[in-house]
């Protein structure tokens, strides 16, 4: 039997933390909160947790000061839950290293969605052999295999998937990816990037049909997707 997920709620807002609470503890998770940015950081170094829900607007010390703070020590995923809305802003979480980005007013159903999806995906190094290894990247020769075949990359093509795979499940901006991509750092368009994530995808899906596992975040970027684990 597996143990509940531990998440750490980080909200001001009284009700807004004790309905989250609520639909969490339903749902099997364990359940801490913090109403003050102040203690957060020591918290989670000190706390073994699984999740972190964390507000933007916080007494004490903000929310992007806790996930650079956070990022430098773990990988723990971060869900950022803001009213801020502009899309400066959600770009500005998921650089900081945010794994996802919920705006106020928000149903607790999607929080509770969007935490049971980022659970399934931190446990990918759980899974079993062949699905870990149905992608292989050889960064020394840059070459790639899907499930023992040669998947026929550009050297463009295979850093872009090199970074996506090196982090499952985070949201890269097309900058992000511009600046990997492109060593020389040369100056393209966003378009360059949805063009290559484009052949990326046929060639998944040539080699192995109803593979893809790049995922478009309208407005944001892209994500590597791996299968989840099956249950046990």
């Amino acid at each position: 039997m597996q143990s509940a997920k531990r998440v750490l709620i980080v909200e001001d807002e009284a009700k807004i933390a004790a309905v989250l609470r609520d639909y969490l503890v339903s749902d099997g998770c364990s359940v801490d909160i913090m109403c003050d940015g102040s203690d957060v950081v020591e918290f989670v170094r000190a706390t073994p947790l699984d999740l972190v829900l964390l507000d933007w607007m916080l007494p004490g010390k903000d929310g992007v000061s806790i996930c650079r703070e956070i990022r430098a020590f773990s990988t723990v995923p971060i869900i950022i839950v803001t009213a801020r809305v502009e899309e400066i802003d959600r770009l500005m979480g998921l650089e900081l290293g945010a794994d996802d980005y919920i705006c106020k007013p928000f149903s607790p159903r999607e929080v509770l969605a969007r935490v049971r999806a980022l659970l399934r995906r931190a446990n990918w190094r759980d899974a079993p052999a062949e699905i870990q290894q149905a992608l292989v990247l050889d960064e020394a020769n840059y070459e790639a295999r899907l499930s023992g075949k040669v998947l026929p990359l550009t050297p463009v093509e295979f850093r872009l998937l090199a970074t996506l795979y090196a982090h499952p499940g985070r949201v890269y901006s097309r900058a992000q990816l511009q600046a990997q991509c492109y060593l020389d750092h040369r100056i393209v368009s966003d378009r360059t990037v949805d063009s290559h994530i484009k052949n990326l995808r046929r060639k998944f899906e040539d080699l192995d049909p109803g593979s893809d596992p790049v995922r478009s975040i309208y407005g944001v970027g892209y994500k590597y997707e791996i299968p989840a684990p099956p249950e046990r």
